[in-house]
C-alpha cells in the first residue's frame, strides 16, 4: 500500500491526500521473541505479551502525536522483527527523506542470560547512530526492564517519545 508520503510499506494503511502538517513521523516497531515484551522485545514464551505491550506503547505514542497536531495520515507504522533490527529499519526510514522524525518503540526484558545486555545496548547505540548519521531525529522509545510488570508501568514512554520527536523536529527545523 502507498503511504501519505508516496512510499509503499507492507501493511501500511492508505492515506487520503491532505494538507501536510508541520511534522511527519515514522514509528519503527520491533517485535520479536526472546525475553518478553513489546516492540523490541524478546523471548519465545511471551510473543502475545510482547505484541500487547508494543501495541500499548504505539497507541500512546500515536494518541500524543495527534494531540500535538500531527495528522493521522502523516504517521506511518513499520514493524521490525526485534529490537536488534530496529536501528536498520529506522535508518531506512530516515534515509527516505519523507520523515521529520522516527520513533522507535519496544521493550527488551531481562532474562536469565547476558543476551539482554547485548540486545539493549546495541539497539540503543544503533538508534543513536542513525540520528547522528542521517540528521533526522530518531527517538529511543524502547523500554529496557527486568519484568513485564515494569514494562507495563512505563507505557507512558510511548507518549514521551512522541513529544520528544515533535520537539526535536521543530528544534532542528528552526536551526536549519
Amino acid at each position: 500500500m502507498t503511504t501519505a508520503h508516496g512510499r509503499s510499506h507492507p501493511g501500511a494503511a492508505p492515506a487520503p491526500e491532505r494538507w501536510r502538517p508541520p511534522i511527519s513521523a515514522a514509528l519503527a516497531l520491533g517485535f520479536g521473541g526472546l525475553v518478553a515484551t513489546a516492540v523490541a522485545a524478546v523471548l519465545l514464551i511471551s510473543l502475545d505479551i510482547a505484541r500487547r505491550n508494543t501495541e500499548e506503547l504505539l497507541q500512546r505514542a500515536t494518541a500524543r502525536l495527534h494531540e500535538l497536531g500531527v495528522a493521522t495520515g502523516m504517521v506511518d507504522q513499520v514493524w521490525a522483527p526485534g529490537a536488534f533490527e530496529l536501528p536498520l529499519v529506522a535508518k531506512a526510514l530516515a534515509e527516505t527523506g519523507d520523515y521529520d522524525a522516527v520513533i522507535t518503540l519496544g521493550a527488551v526484558i531481562r532474562g536469565g542470560t547476558p543476551h539482554f545486555e547485548y540486545v539493549a545496548g546495541e539497539c540503543a547505540a544503533g538508534v543513536q547512530r542513525v540520528g547522528l548519521d542521517t540528521g533526522v531525529p530518531v527517538v529511543f522509545g524502547v523500554l529496557t526492564v527486568d519484568t513485564v510488570e515494569q514494562a507495563e508501568e512505563r507505557f507512558d514512554k510511548g507518549a514521551e517519545s512522541a513529544e520528544t520527536a515533535v520537539e526535536m523536529a521543530q528544534l532542528l527545523r528552526s536551526i536549519r
